[in-house]
């Protein structure tokens, strides 16, 4: 089987895919990277009262773009917004490396956002122009693992940088990475044209933008900085909910809204994303307030804090990849949300019980159980949404259960962020001397007195208290409605596999896409590697052909070299067992050896290939038979050519087959 596409040489597709890689890996670091040195920027910037709008930032403004980058990828070409994307992140990351004081580092962040809202979009949607579908699942799978690998490495790696060097470099070691995907993008990147021309929603997308910082605003400083009855509260209250009202009425009227009306009136779409917003309630505010609690009460320096939340982020990726292969295998995914809420709940009510005297490896004990919780549910909300809605939703729902997680993300933060500074200023101001300046950079607070930091890490962990206290109660919310979720059984996949679902869909942003490309991406991923010979053992013995592996490979040869070159050329030394089944296959008059040694299909061979070809696109047929694929002519079309390419470009048997 070859490794080039059509699209490019492989030189060159090694090239792009190495940058797209670098682009993924800058998105998913910059999600993760920042939360071990929070504790950190805000002492030394000041600001602690505003210390989860640096992560509410960047999460906002890349939520409500993301949306509009995926449009704009099939308007004007997937290279130029691509790089303009990467541009923004870089000009972002620089700024933010600069700021110098807490709300230049807010600001800075929500530009950075700007520019991340397009990195995993438009990287993830680049694949796709640079790659056939029959190996889109291979590489989406590398891009999995790297989302994977840098959610996991993020914490850490912050931790790490703020200890040895300064946080600063949390934001400059973007610039070099970025910088050579940028390099790469505008060398090797050509992107095959664009057939369709998409209508956006930008009166949806700033409706949608408007809506939710209005409500991220009153979240954040309402009964904190000012009362929840003062005039600015219900100013912003009340342009979130006169915009939501006209995003509603807009929506019905779009070409392509963002979040189709229609997509309500579906339990499963409904209850699924009520679910994925408080998962991204939870698994942010874990992210951002455990290393407050570990540096500041547990006294863990900031690479420790890091290291401390490696068992959140590798329970996530354990469970996650874990649920995809038992669902696969037994077509049952219910029990995973109902299974995983609760863990998510149970994991916030122990963190609630943390205090001053706790042992670090219960707060490490707490995080795996959250993360495991986590993991149980994201990828299976994503699965049992695509799996419920109709094919021309397929698309938009896809990308519409990740958007309200990560506005579940947004409000969380900001929400949990209001509730811990406002326990934390009631636990501290009245606690310490009169004139005293607050310190908020754990180094300090280590080095003051011991009587006056034992009222610092008092009130930090009183602080703390309810904030995950009420996270718990938030996935006790979801556990019941996860009770909610039918079970709608699953077609058959070809093999074990997660099938639609991989790392990349479990903990990314919202990927735009549409109805036919995520069709694409299921099958891509279902038939990929090992699964395509399994696949092809069952037809075989399906259709009663009686051809062994190395028969129907030499079959299958034949028919590849003839579409190419015309004839197959002769099978040389050292090919001893693939000759013994190109003269059965002579015997049984499938194939014909010309006189100069090379081989060509007869007409009962050529027979044999195109029903076996026909059986495969019906298997394949039957992976979508959800969607009804033969209603739909872009679908028939992609089964036929995805069947063609498959059988014709069979992975060559091993010994032991």
């Amino acid at each position: 089987m070859t490794e080039t596409t059509a699209e490019m040489p492989r030189q060159d597709l090694r090239l792009v895919i190495g940058a797209l890689m670098l682009v993924m890996l800058l998105s998913s670091l910059s999600q993760t990277i920042v939360s071990a040195a929070l504790p950190t920027i805000v002492g030394e910037l000041g600001g602690l009262d505003y210390l989860a709008w640096i992560v509410t930032a960047y999460i906002l403004a890349m939520t409500v773009v993301t949306p509009i980058y995926g449009k704009l990828g099939d308007l004007i070409g997937r290279k130029v917004v691509l790089q303009t994307a990467i541009i923004l992140f870089l000009v972002g990351s620089a700024l933010c490396g600069l700021a110098q004081s807490t709300s230049q580092l807010i600001l800075f962040r929500a530009l950075q956002g700007l520019g991340g809202g397009g990195l995993m979009v438009s990287s993830m949607a680049a694949v796709g122009d640079v790659v056939s579908p029959r190996e889109r699942g291979r590489y989406q799978g590398y891009f999995g693992a790297v989302f994977g690998v840098s959610t996991v490495v993020g914490p850490l790696l912050g931790g790490y940088i703020v200890e040895h060097t300064s946080w600063r470099w949390i934001f400059y070691v973007n610039l070099p990475i970025g910088v050579a995907a940028l390099a790469v993008i505008a060398f090797a990147f050509a992107p095959r044209p664009r057939q369709d021309r998409p209508k956006v929603d930008y009166l949806g997308s700033v409706l949608l933008a408007i809506s939710l910082t209005g409500l991220v605003l009153a979240t954040s400083i309402g009964g904190h900085t000012v009362p929840w009855t003062s005039l600015p509260v219900l100013a912003l209250a009340a342009v979130a909910a006169v915009s939501l009202v006209a995003l509603m009425a807009v929506e019905r009227r779009a070409e392509e809204p963002i979040l189709p009306p229609e997509l309500f009136a579906g339990r499963t779409f409904c209850i699924a994303s009520a679910v994925c917003f408080i998962v991204g309630v939870a698994m942010f505010a874990a992210v951002t307030f455990m290393p407050v609690y570990l540096q500041v009460v547990q006294g863990a320096s900031p690479a420790n804090a890091g290291l401390a939340l490696t068992p959140l982020m590798g329970g996530m990726l354990v469970t996650s990849v874990g649920s995809g292969r038992l669902i696969s295998r037994h077509g049952r995914y219910r029990v995973f949300p109902i299974v995983g809420t609760a863990l998510i709940a149970a994991g916030f009510l122990l963190m609630s019980r943390l205090g001053v005297d706790s042992p670090v490896w219960v707060a490490i004990l707490d995080m795996l159980i959250v993360g495991l919780g986590i993991g149980l549910v994201m990828q299976v909300m994503v699965l049992a949404v695509q799996n419920a809605v109709d094919y021309r939703h397929l698309g938009v729902a896809t990308s519409g259960v990740t958007l309200f997680r990560s506005i579940g993300a947004a409000l969380g933060v900001a929400g949990a962020g209001a509730l811990f500074s406002a326990g934390l200023a009631s636990g501290l101001i009245p606690n310490l001397p009169a004139g005293s300046e607050i310190a908020s950079d754990p180094a300090q607070i280590l080095t003051l007195p011991e009587a006056t930091r034992a009222i610092y890490r008092t009130a930090y962990a009183g602080a703390l208290r309810p904030v995950f206290l009420v996270a718990a109660c938030v996935a006790a919310a979801g556990f019941i409605l996860a009770l909610l979720l039918r079970e709608v059984p699953l077609r058959e996949t070809i093999a074990d596999q997660p099938g639609a679902v991989d790392m990349a869909d479990s903990f990314a942003m919202p990927r735009q896409a549409s109805s036919l490309a995520e069709l694409e991406y299921i099958i891509a991923n279902a038939v990929s590697g090992a699964n395509r010979r399994e696949a092809m053992r069952r037809i075989i013995r399906r259709l009663d052909l009686d051809l062994s592996p190395e028969e129907a490979w030499v079959l299958l040869h034949v028919a590849r070299a003839e579409a190419a070159e015309g004839a197959a050329p002769a099978i040389g030394r050292g090919q001893e067992t693939r000759a013994e089944a190109a003269q059965r296959l002579i015997e049984r008059g499938l194939i014909e050896r010309a006189p100069d040694g090379t081989f060509t299909r007869t007409a009962k061979g050529r027979e044999v290939f195109a029903t076996t070809v026909a059986a495969y696109r019906a298997r394949l047929s039957d992976l979508i038979a959800r969607w009804a694929p033969e209603d739909h002519d872009e679908v028939r079309r992609m089964l036929t050519d995805f069947a063609r390419q498959l059988v014709a470009e069979m992975p060559e048997p091993t010994q032991r087959e």
